[in-house]
């Protein structure tokens, strides 16, 4: 699985990457997760609004944190 956190480095975005690196770490996912600040490749993937989460190639959430549940069940697909 592939997990990039879209950010520039905001606050939200440095908690977003936490977390999820905290929800991998915790369920065992077997994932990369890297994080992509470059303005002009966020851009490319139609991300407007930061932070955001993608997961294999899909946007799965922008512009917010979500709650630790909520990101468990996005990483394990349920």
């Amino acid at each position: 699985m592939d997990i990039k956190i879209l950010g520039t480095g905001c606050p939200k975005c440095n908690k977003l990457e936490a977390l999820v690196k905290e929800v991998v770490a915790e369920t065992g996912a077997d994932a990369e997760v890297s994080k992509v600040s470059d303005i002009k490749e966020i851009a490319k993937t139609g991300v407007m609004l930061t932070p955001a989460l993608m997961i294999d190639g899909d946007v799965k959430l922008t512009g917010k944190v979500p709650s630790k549940e909520a990101l468990a069940k996005m990483i394990s697909g349920s």
